[in-house]
């Protein structure tokens, strides 16, 4: 006897919805340019294969029976996933990469980046977007390590690497803020580094999966409360859990209204050129994900929401 994997063909499901549709076995045979007997053959052998009655012969009518139907709407199902990977194939054949990967450092704006993806989407494109939050050196490591193809928000040190390609995205200024009932928010100015140690900070972990990774603002014997992204440092902060430095781009709207004071310190302002990278083999010509998302990336309008517009903590 046949198993379900021999019967269950595009060709039998279709069949069946033929069937269904018609309301009878004769009036199916007539559609499909096939004698009844030769029909109902076929129905025997799926039925046979799965130990089922799928349709109820007791009258002229061919009724689908509830083990019927449930094939018939799988069926349905299974026939438009194949039509849909038909046109997969043919769209890839055309340049598509089936799947490209984005390696987005958490001080990347997340309503920009779905805005993008959901520009990219509307291309009805075969290509799987991933996105992966990464911070600080991570983000410019799961592009090397071969993990994504185009990372945003890079270190500026990323461009002597073979076989990466790097351009600004743009620059950060970043600021130290305390919430308005932290303690180090009526001191005196400027805040000096031994009296920030004294107060616990706020800081990103690296994602960087080799080595310890980079930290930024933190002293030694300071207390810490690490978190996973930049979004988690600035609810931090904004809780009062801590201090540090936090992108103005991110900040500004809290410092406008009270929720955050900025305060001076005696090391100078930070500042950051951040990159966007991506990976590329030579003499190979960019799949055309890459090409459309390359191009976003060269409208500085773009560039600077990607710093700039970001949601409510």
């Amino acid at each position: 006897m046949q198993n379900a994997r021999d019967v269950l063909t595009p060709d039998a499901l279709s069949m069946l919805q033929t069937i269904a549709r018609a309301g009878s076995f004769a009036a199916a045979a007539r559609d499909m340019g096939m004698v009844p007997s030769a029909l109902t053959y076929r129905v025997r052998q799926i039925e046979d294969a799965l130990d089922v009655l799928l349709f109820d012969r007791s009258s002229r009518q061919a009724r689908v029976t509830p083990a019927g139907a449930e094939l018939l709407r799988e069926g349905q199902r299974l026939l438009g996933e194949i039509d849909a990977v038909a046109n997969r194939v043919r769209r890839i054949a055309t340049g598509w990469e089936s799947q490209f990967t984005i390696a987005v450092d958490t001080v990347i704006s997340k309503t920009i980046m779905m805005e993008l993806c959901e520009a990219f989407y509307h291309l009805s494109p075969p290509t799987h977007i991933k996105l992966r939050d990464e911070t600080l050196s991570g983000t410019l490591e799961a592009l090397t390590s071969g993990q994504a193809d185009l990372a945003i928000g890079v270190a500026p040190d990323s461009g002597n690497m073979a076989g990466v390609h790097t351009k600004p995205l743009g620059l950060i200024n970043f600021v130290y803020a305390v919430a308005p009932h932290h303690p180090l928010a009526q001191a005196a100015e400027p805040l000096s580094d031994e009296l920030i140690q004294q107060h616990r900070g706020v800081a990103v972990a690296d994602s960087v999966q080799r080595g310890g990774g980079l930290s930024f603002g933190i002293f030694s014997g300071q207390d810490v409360f690490t978190v996973a992204s930049m979004q988690a440092k600035l609810e931090a902060q904004l809780r009062g859990m801590g201090g540090g430095n936090l992108p103005l781009c991110m900040a500004s709207r809290y410092i406008d209204s009270g929720r955050l004071v900025v305060k001076k310190t005696e090391r100078a302002k930070r500042q950051v050129t951040t990159h966007y990278a991506w990976r590329s083999v030579a003499g190979a010509t960019p799949g055309r994900a890459m090409q459309w998302w390359l191009a976003q990336l060269e409208s500085p309008a773009t560039r600077s929401a990607l710093l700039e517009r970001h949601g409510s903590a």
